[in-house]
C-alpha cells in the first residue's frame, strides 16, 4: 500500500499556512451546504412542483427520496473511493456532478427527468461528502483547532436544512421553483473555482475498489424505499409492495455477508467494535428520521392547511437555522468538557421534544404558540446532537480509513432522510384520512410521534453502547 500527501500550505510558516486552511474550511462547508440543503432546499417547492409537473401526493416524496437514496446508497463507495482515489479528485468529480445534475433538474420538463436528475444529484453528494470530512480531519490534528473546525464544518452541516427550506421558499415565491436549482448551480460552480487553489490532494492507497458491495448496499436501499412507498397507495399485501421489500432484505443480507468475506470490504464491520462509532450511527439514523419527516410534511402542513405561501412556510422555519449555529457552536466548546455522550443523549431528547410539539398543532395554529416553539426547541437538539454525532463517528477510527468513516456516518444519516422518512410517510398516508382536512393533519401527527419513539429507542441504543466511565 502506498500513500500520497500533499497538505495545504505545506512548507510554509504556521502563520502563512493558517489563512489557506481556513479558507479550505469554507469551502468543505460550502460543498456540505450543497449536499445537506440538497434534501431540504426542494422541500419548500414540493406542492408548486406537484402542480406543476403533475405530480400526486403519494409520488411527491420522489423529489425527496431519490435523492436520499442515491445518496445513501453511494456513501460508502464514495468514502473507499476518496481513501483510495485521492480525497480532492473524488471530492472534486463529486461536486461537478452534483452540478450537473442540478442544471439538468433546473430544466426537467417533466417528472421523471426531475426524478432522475436528483438521483444523480444524490449521487455526487456521495462521492463529495465523505471525501470533505476526511480532508478536514487531515488538515486539522486532533486538537482544539480540529474542534473550531468542526464547530464550523457542523454549524454548517446542521444549519443547511432549514436554510435551505427558506431559500426554497424565497425563489419559490418570487421567481419559481426552477430558481431554487440555479442557486445551487451557482454555488456548485463556485466551489469548483476554488478546489484546487486552497484544497489538499490528500491521502490515498492503492487498493481494489468494492463493486459488489457498492451494488448490493446501493440495490437494497432503493427497492426499500420503493417498497415501502408504495404500501402507501396500493396496501401491504401487493407485489409492488411486498416483493421490492423482499429483494431489498436478500440484497442487504447479501452484503452484510459479502463484506465480512471481502478482501478490501466497502466497510469493514469491525469499525461497529468502537463504541463511538456505532453510537454515533444509531444517533444518524434517528436524527434524520425525525428532523427531515418534519421538514418533508411542515411545508404541505403550512400552505395546504394553513394558508401559508412558499415564503410564508420557509420563513416559518428560519429561525431553526439560526438556532442550530448557535448551538452547535455552543456545544462544540462544552465537548471537551462534557465528552460525546451527554451531547448525543441530549441533542435526542431536544428534538423528540421538538416533534412531539409539532404533533399537537391543531388546524387553525397560532404561529408563535404552536409553530415556534416546535421549531425552537429541536433546533436546538438538531445543533448539540450534530455536533456530538460527527465528532462520535471519527473517534478512534485511523486516519486512513476516515474517508469510509465519514461515509459510513453520512449513510446512517440518509437512512434516516430516505427509508426512514419514506416508512414514516407511508404511516402517515394509512392513518391520515385525506378525504379531510383534519384526517390529513391526523396522519402527520401519527408520523411525528413515531419519529419520536425512533429517537426515544436511540437513545436507549446510545446509552447502553456508551456505558461506563469513559468521556467520548
Amino acid at each position: 500500500m502506498s500513500t500520497h500527501v500533499d497538505s495545504v500550505g505545506a512548507g510554509l510558516p504556521a502563520a502563512e499556512s493558517e489563512n489557506p486552511r481556513w479558507l479550505a474550511v469554507v469551502v468543505l462547508a460550502a460543498a456540505l451546504a450543497l449536499d445537506a440543503g440538497g434534501v431540504a432546499v426542494v422541500n419548500a417547492a414540493l406542492p408548486v412542483i406537484g402542480q406543476d409537473l403533475g405530480i400526486g401526493s403519494a409520488d411527491l416524496q420522489w423529489m425527496m427520496t431519490s435523492y436520499a437514496v442515491t445518496f445513501a446508497g453511494f456513501l460508502l463507495f464514495g468514502g473507499r473511493a476518496a481513501d483510495v482515489l485521492g480525497r480532492r479528485r473524488v471530492f472534486a468529480l463529486g461536486v461537478g456532478l452534483f452540478t450537473l445534475a442540478t442544471i439538468a433538474a433546473a430544466v426537467a420538463p417533466v417528472a421523471s427527468v426531475l426524478i432522475v436528475a436528483r438521483a444523480l444529484q444524490g449521487v455526487g453528494a456521495a462521492l463529495s461528502g465523505p471525501s470533505s470530512l476526511a480532508l478536514l480531519t487531515e488538515m486539522f490534528p486532533e486538537g482544539p483547532r480540529r474542534n473550531k473546525a468542526l464547530a464550523v464544518y457542523t454549524s454548517v452541516g446542521a444549519s443547511s436544512f432549514s436554510a435551505g427550506v427558506v431559500i426554497g421558499g424565497v425563489l419559490t415565491d418570487f421567481l419559481s421553483w426552477r430558481a431554487v436549482f440555479v442557486f445551487n448551480v451557482v454555488i456548485g460552480l463556485a466551489v469548483l473555482l476554488a478546489i484546487k487553489s486552497v484544497l489538499p490532494e490528500g491521502r490515498r492507497s492503492r487498493q481494489p475498489l468494492d463493486l459488489v458491495g457498492a451494488t448490493a448496499v446501493t440495490g437494497g436501499l432503493l427497492l426499500a424505499v420503493f417498497g415501502l412507498s408504495q404500501a402507501s397507495h396500493a396496501g401491504w399485501g401487493t407485489p409492488l409492495t411486498y416483493v421490492p421489500l423482499v429483494l431489498s432484505a436478500i440484497l442487504l443480507v447479501g452484503f452484510v455477508w459479502w463484506e465480512r468475506r471481502a478482501a478490501n470490504p466497502l466497510l469493514s464491520l469491525a469499525i461497529f467494535r468502537l463504541p463511538t462509532v456505532t453510537a454515533a450511527t444509531v444517533a444518524a439514523v434517528a436524527f434524520f428520521t425525525a428532523v427531515l419527516a418534519v421538514l418533508f410534511f411542515a411545508p404541505i402542513y403550512l400552505q395546504g392547511l394553513l394558508g401559508y405561501t412558499p415564503l410564508q412556510s420557509g420563513l416559518a422555519i428560519l429561525p431553526m437555522g439560526m438556532i442550530v449555529v448557535v448551538s452547535s457552536n455552543i456545544a462544540g466548546r462544552m465537548m471537551a468538557r462534557v465528552g460525546q455522550k451527554p451531547l448525543l443523549i441530549l441533542g435526542l431528547l431536544l428534538i423528540a421534544a421538538g416533534v412531539g410539539l409539532w404533533a399537537v398543532t391543531p388546524l387553525d395554529a397560532d404561529y408563535w404558540l404552536h409553530i415556534f416553539p416546535a421549531v425552537a426547541v429541536m433546533s436546538v437538539g438538531q445543533g448539540v446532537a450534530f455536533a456530538g454525532l460527527t465528532a462520535a463517528s471519527l473517534t478512534g477510527v485511523p486516519q486512513h480509513e476516515h474517508g469510509v468513516a465519514g461515509g459510513l456516518n453520512v449513510t446512517a444519516q440518509q437512512l434516516g432522510g430516505s427509508v426512514g422518512v419514506a416508512a414514516l410517510v407511508t404511516l402517515a398516508a394509512s392513518l391520515g384520512f385525506a378525504d379531510t382536512p383534519q384526517g390529513l393533519l391526523d396522519g402527520y401527527h401519527a408520523a411525528y410521534l413515531a419519529a419520536v419513539a425512533v429517537l426515544l429507542l436511540g437513545i436507549v441504543v446510545i446509552t447502553v453502547v456508551m456505558r461506563g466511565p469513559r468521556r467520548t
